[in-house]
């Protein structure tokens, strides 16, 4: 699954994060390694929270 995500350049290179994947960001000194530190970003966030909802019980609120 592919995400959108968003990148400006900074004083100090390239902010990145994806607006869908909340506190999902990353950073590089130039605009190709901070898309590849992001896609790096989103495969561990995915894992984990695929981790954290296969370990809990799931109850309705």
């Amino acid at each position: 699954m592919r995400y959108p995500v968003k990148l400006k350049q900074t004083d100090e290179g390239y902010a990145v994060w994806c607006p869908y994947l909340p506190g999902c960001s990353s950073q590089g000194e130039t605009e190709a390694e901070a898309l590849e530190n992001i896609k790096d970003v989103i495969e561990s966030y995915l894992e984990y929270m695929e981790e954290l909802n296969s370990d809990g019980e799931l109850r309705k609120s």
